[in-house]
């Protein structure tokens, strides 16, 4: 696991956390959600690195981040599990996900990569960019 630092979302109105604001957690604050988000995934994705703990940041606060908000939703509502079992089955369905040729065409995240992992992966690297420029 890392020993990096979990990021606050810099998109509390959108993306994942703007997501989790508007739904009522019965278990946790969106804050707390956030904060078991981000590690589950650095987890699952083995982050080592302060650039890949922004990826994770920049991805949650994304559009794609919204969308995995409302499959961790879908999962507390539609199956009636807390919100940590709602974020396991969420990661592991979009780890099951591949890049398609055309995400890869599209957004240059190589085609076959677990979804979650390429689209953390290309948060990080927009981001490393961002800060060389």
């Amino acid at each position: 696991m890392t020993t990096h630092p979990i990021l606050p979302s810099r998109n509390e109105d959108h993306g994942f956390f703007g997501t989790l604001t508007s739904c009522p957690l019965r278990d946790r604050r969106s804050a707390e959600v956030w904060t078991l988000a981000s590690t589950q995934i650095a987890a699952t994705i083995g982050a080592d690195s302060e650039d890949e703990m922004i990826g994770i940041r920049d991805f949650l606060d994304s559009r794609m981040g919204r969308y995995f908000s409302d499959d961790v939703i879908g999962n507390m509502t539609d199956c009636g599990i807390d919100s940590e079992t709602a974020l396991k089955s969420a990661i592991r369905t979009w780890q099951d996900w591949r890049i398609s040729r055309r995400t890869e065409r599209e957004d240059g995240i190589p085609e076959g990569l677990p979804y979650l992992t390429g689209w953390v992966q290309h948060f990080a690297v927009m981001a490393s960019m961002e800060a060389a420029d």
